[in-house]
Formats: structure tokens, C-alpha cells, sequence
């Protein structure tokens, strides 16, 4: 069902994707949280809400950042820490329940992202992004922040039975745009994101600009790193 939803999806815009010899790459891959938005301000509170609710102390925005990157389930037990896993279901449910309807209270585009996007769809490059933030939580956000009609695909952590650092997703994506993988290019702001790229046999960008760009050096060949959004376009292009 999924493999149809998406080929319907690239099939509406199809027509818009053409290969240029001119491009290095004809499909870019985003992470979300990190990457294309900033979403820590509202992580940190849903994490803390439910930290909270549970008579824990709260955690501090930087350390909540070095924990993001893995899916809802990694973040709520790194937050939690190795003494408080017993309350870990509890502390899930309560996260999610606050993070659910305070998705877009803070999160925001970074600067220059927004453009950077109508730049690399001016010139007809596919885009798509891959999270591992459940798939309907990634799409409101994108809804949102009116980013969505920019990608032919979006893909969550509970689309496939696996997810980031594992290659399905990106295949995925690949097969769906029936683009060769040395014609594709993942981005994205932390060592899973370069672990995936690395694991799907892609080339990797990396955002310095997000939460986890510290670890981000030395993680991939070849990598590259970008400090702003802008940055992305020359690298698309060859130059």
C-alpha cells in the first residue's frame, strides 16, 4: 500500500522531474528536525512536560538536542536515563500526547531553507524527505510550514518495518524516482544521517547548521559540510 501511495505521488509530478546532464544530482534526500526546521523548542517541551508529569527533573535544551535523531521511542528513554526506564511507557504516552498538538507552536523553517527549495525545484531536481519522526507527524509539519508541495515523497519512521541508519528508506525513495545511486544526495544534520547515506551507498551532506552537527565530522566519505542552505545549490550542480 505504501509502494502505491508513493508511486502515485511521483507519477502527479512526474512530468516536472527531468534528468540534466548539467546536475550532479537528480534527487535530494532531507532529514526533517534538524534540517529542514527547527524543531527543538517544541521537543524539548514535550519531553519535559513529560519528564514533569512524572515528578523528574527537566533536562536542559542542549542535552534534549543531543538526543534527537532517532525516533520518539530513542528520545523519551535517553531523556529518562538508565534509572527511570521502568516509567518508559508512561513517559512515551505523555510525550507524544503533548508533542502531538504542539507540533508547529515554535518549529519553524531555518533560515533559508524555504528558498533553497524553490531554487533546487526551479531546476527540476526531486526532492523527498526522510525522517525518522512518524510519517503523519513529518506531514503536518511540512503542511504547516507549506513546504510539502516541494517533495514527491515523504517517509516516517513507522513507514517501513525499518528506518534510519538502515538503507530501506532511502531505497525507497530511490525506486521510487528510479534515480541511480550515484545521482543522489542525502542531507542532513547528524551521524545518522550520514550512517544512512553511508549504509545505502549515496553521497551525504551535511547541515552544520542543526542539532547534531558536532558529530558529523569524519562519520562519512566523501562528506560534505555546508553552514548555510544556500550552499546545497552549487554542490547540486556540479560546482
Amino acid at each position: 500500500m505504501m509502494g502505491d501511495k508513493l508511486r502515485d505521488a511521483w507519477l502527479k509530478v512526474s512530468s516536472l522531474v527531468t534528468r540534466h546532464s548539467s546536475l550532479r544530482y537528480d534527487h535530494v534526500i532531507f532529514d526533517l528536525d534538524g534540517t529542514l526546521v527547527d524543531s527543538l523548542a517544541d521537543l524539548s517541551l514535550a519531553v519535559n512536560h513529560a519528564l514533569r508529569s512524572l515528578e523528574l527533573p527537566a533536562l536542559p535544551v542542549d542535552m534534549v538536542a543531543g538526543y534527537i535523531g532517532e525516533g520518539a521511542r530513542i528520545l523519551v528513554q535517553r531523556a529518562l536515563g538508565d534509572t527511570h526506564q521502568n516509567q518508559f511507557e508512561e513517559a512515551l504516552g505523555l510525550f507524544m500526547a503533548h508533542y502531538s498538538p504542539h507540533l508547529l507552536d515554535h518549529t519553524r523553517p531555518y533560515p533559508g531553507v524555504a528558498a533553497m527549495l524553490a531554487e533546487l525545484a526551479a531546476r527540476r531536481v526531486a526532492l523527498s524527505v526522510l525522517s525518522n519522526k512518524p510519517v503523519a507527524m513529518s506531514r503536518a509539519i511540512l503542511d504547516g510550514l507549506e513546504l510539502s508541495s516541494y517533495f514527491v515523497a515523504v517517509l516516517g519512521g513507522d513507514s517501513l518495518p525499518t528506518r534510519k541508519p538502515d538503507r530501506a528508506g532511502v531505497e525507497r525513495l530511490r525506486a521510487l524516482t528510479d534515480t541511480p545511486p550515484d545521482r543522489m544526495l542525502l542531507v542532513g544534520d547528524s551521524a545518522i544521517d550520514a550512517r544512512t547515506a553511508e549504509a545505502a551507498g549515496v553521497a551525504f551532506c551535511g547541515a552544520t547548521w542543526g542539532f547534531n552537527s558536532a558529530g558529523l565530522v569524519g562519520v562519512a566519505t566523501p562528506a560534505r559540510l555546508i553552514a548555510d542552505p544556500k550552499e546545497l545549490l552549487a554542490i547540486v550542480e556540479g560546482n
